[in-house]
């Protein structure tokens, strides 16, 4: 049974990486091998699976990854982030760090992916950390749960996106009704989670070489203005983007010209010229100063890239098994609710896959024979899915591994802080999707 290969397939990567202590990469392409054979892969071209699972998660996430680590460290190399850091602490107070990072996430998040988002703003919690004292995941967990809900919830994020074309829903009207949902219920995780005992227990330290660890006085560092504006530029970039995407249509020039600016790597590539640019000169006298500060950044991410990587290849080896198709096949004859069994075939694919992508795509592909005749609003299936997608991560999804790097977790801690808010939030997600659907049923009537 494919989805047994699953379950024993999680447990024999936690026994190789917790017991035998295996680093990450090894361990997850030692699996993703056993499961290629196991599922009927041919041997041959097991190689060329791996391969194009890890060149799709590198291609997707090193340039983002690795370009956005780079514009944190030379921003906190010239003392930006603590500028940033100290007016966040002026403006909110150190009582309230957390409000600070779930509102600042979301703002960003609404457009951005998880991804660039996080590597942009972590460099700011990092500093927030340094200077409060506080713990780690008191100040980056809720930033990472604004950051998911928003990526995982709501347009113009790929998944919501997709599911949209497929029910032809709104995209405009899914994002208005999302966010009743997105922000309420990531708010109330962001704020909750660090509190409970067992996530309050962990006490893991900054990764090395990601931040600056350097105490700026206050001449030493470059003002406000300058700090958010290189902070900001890639926001404003992708947001143009997307905003652009969704309001104009046709082709032009000038069209493809804002496309290929508001991309992420070439947002965050712009982002480093501006950086250097800016902050350069507080760095050091020449450019080799600056390019210690990028390099030092770069051989940081090397291991949690290998690590990301391997993530895509495993994911890659189950898609290429056939699990989906079984998942799709055992569905199809369900007879319940169609926001319900959107929700639940979303959340079998996401446990079975990692892929929150592959699990909206083929959930609505599953759905969409029950949407013509249920009366449902599409942009409610398109919510039901996408919060669905958001359940259940743990060590096939290759964000999972970002997460555990980032935050200096074990894999058993990362499980255990990172599955239960992703699956809390996609079960609180389901529940504000029903009473959507209810309002807006009893507003037709």
């Amino acid at each position: 049974m494919p989805l047994l290969v699953v379950g024993i397939s999680v447990l024999v990567l936690l026994v190789l990486m917790t017991r035998l202590r295996l680093n990450g990469f090894a361990a997850l392409l030692l699996v993703a091998v056993g499961v290629a054979l196991v599922q009927g892969i041919p041997v041959a071209t097991i190689p060329d699976v791996l391969s194009e699972g890890i060149g799709d998660q590198i291609g997707d996430t090193m340039l983002t990854i690795g370009l956005g680590a780079m514009v944190g460290r030379v921003m906190g190399d010239a003392g930006a982030a603590q500028r940033i850091a100290g007016k966040l602490l002026d403006a909110f107070g150190p009582r309230w760090v957390q409000v600070a990072m779930v509102v600042t996430s979301m703002l960003i998040g609404v457009t951005m992916f998880y991804e660039v988002a996080f590597v942009i703003i972590v460099p700011i919690a990092f500093t927030l950390v340094r200077v409060t004292g506080a713990k780690l995941l008191w100040v980056g967990l809720p930033m990472s749960i604004a950051l998911s809900t928003m990526h995982s919830f709501l347009p113009p994020h790929p998944g919501p996106t997709a599911v949209a074309a497929t029910f032809h829903a709104s995209v405009g009207l899914t994002l208005f009704y999302g966010l009743f949902v997105a922000v309420p219920a990531g708010a109330l995780i962001a704020l909750t989670w660090p509190r409970l005992p067992f996530v309050a227990r962990m006490t893991p330290a900054i990764p090395k070489g990601l931040v600056s660890e350097r105490e700026f006085t206050d001449e030493e560092m470059p003002g406000l203005g300058w700090s958010l504006v290189v902070a900001m530029f890639p926001v404003v970039l992708i947001v143009a983007a997307a905003v652009t995407d969704m309001a104009a249509s046709g082709e032009s020039p000038f069209l493809h010209f804002v496309a290929f600016v508001g991309s992420a790597p070439i947002a965050l590539l712009l982002t480093l010229c501006l950086a250097v640019w800016v902050f350069g000169p507080r760095i050091g006298r020449s450019l080799s100063d600056v390019g210690a500060s990028c390099g030092s950044a770069a051989q940081a991410m090397a291991m949690i890239l290998l690590v990301i990587g391997a993530g895509g290849a495993f994911k890659n080896v189950l898609v290429e098994g056939g699990i989906s198709d079984y998942i799709k096949d055992v569905t199809d004859g369900w007879s319940i609710s169609p926001i319900v069994l959107a929700w639940l075939v979303a959340v079998i694919l996401r446990i079975a896959l990692g892929s929150a992508t592959v699990a909206v795509v083929t959930a609505s592909g599953v759905a969409l024979p029950l949407l013509a005749g249920s009366g449902v609003h599409p942009e409610v299936m398109v919510l039901a899915v996408a919060c669905g997608s958001i359940a259940f991560s743990h060590v096939n999804d290759p964000g999972f591994w970002l997460f555990k790097e980032y935050f200096n977790l074990s894999v058993i801690e990362a499980i255990k802080v990172r599955t239960s808010y992703t699956t809390v939030l996609a079960v609180l997600g389901l529940g504000g999707v029903l009473v959507i659907e209810w309002g807006l049923d009893a507003l037709s009537l």
